[in-house]
C-alpha cells in the first residue's frame, strides 16, 4: 500500500525521506485558522485529521499521514509570522520565556479506516535575546513559515537556552519516534535492502 505525506511543508518532506520509504506528497487544502476559543491542543489535532481527510478522499488505498504544529504560550497560539517584522515582534517577546510547540501526528489508512494520533510536545526555553540578535537571525534564516518564527534545525537553536522533548524530531515539524511506531503497526517493514 503506498504511503501519502498530506503536507506541503518541505521539512516534513525531509524528515519522512530519513526512514527510507518510498512515499507520496500530497499539498492538502485546509484553512488553519483557529477556531473561536479553541485552545492549542485542541487545534493542532484538528488540523491533522483534516489534513488527511482532505488528501484520503482521493488517495485509496493508501496510508496517509498528516501533521501540524502550533506553537503556545499558555493557553495563547502563537502561530506563524508570515512577515519580517512580526516575526522580529514574536521572537522579541518570546525572549527570556518558555514556549510550548505541540506537534500532532495523524496517521490514516483509508482501507481499513483505522486511524492513530498522537501529539508530541516540546518545551522551548528561550535566552534573553538582544533585539540586534533578533533582527540578525530573523534576516539571515528567514523563519517567515515556521510555528514560533524559529528554526530549530537551524541557526534557531541558538535562540535556545534547554530543549525539554521525547523526540527531537517533533520540534522540526513530525515526530518519526512515534511515526515509526505507527507505521509499523500497519505493516510497513524498515530496513529493506
Amino acid at each position: 500500500m503506498r504511503i501519502v505525506l498530506a503536507s506541503s511543508s518541505p521539512y516534513r518532506r525531509q524528515l519522512l525521506g530519513r526512514l527510507g520509504v518510498a512515499f507520496e506528497v500530497a499539498s492538502p487544502d485546509v484553512d488553519e485558522t483557529p477556531g473561536p476559543g479553541e485552545q492549542p491542543r485542541d487545534l493542532v489535532l484538528r488540523l491533522a485529521n483534516a489534513k488527511a481527510d482532505a488528501v484520503a478522499a482521493n488517495r485509496a488505498p493508501s496510508i496517509v499521514i498528516a501533521s501540524d504544529q502550533v506553537a503556545a504560550e499558555g493557553a495563547r497560539t502563537l502561530g506563524k509570522p508570515g512577515t519580517h517584522e512580526r516575526a522580529v515582534a514574536l521572537l522579541g517577546s518570546l525572549s527570556g520565556r518558555t514556549v510550548t510547540f505541540l506537534t500532532s501526528l495523524l496517521v490514516l489508512n483509508t482501507q481499513t479506516g483505522n486511524r492513530q494520533g498522537h501529539i508530541d510536545e516540546t518545551r522551548v526555553h528561550f535566552r534573553e535575546l538582544t533585539s540586534e540578535e533578533i533582527e540578525r537571525y530573523v534576516a539571515s534564516e528567514q523563519p517567515l513559515d515556521c510555528a514560533g518564527g524559529i528554526k530549530s534545525e537551524g541557526q534557531g537553536i541558538l535562540l535556545c537556552r534547554e530543549l525539554a522533548t521525547r523526540d527531537p524530531t517533533a520540534l522540526i515539524g513530525l515526530p518519526l519516534i512515534e511515526l515509526g511506531r505507527m507505521l509499523r503497526a500497519e505493516g510497513v517493514a524498515f530496513f529493506q535492502t
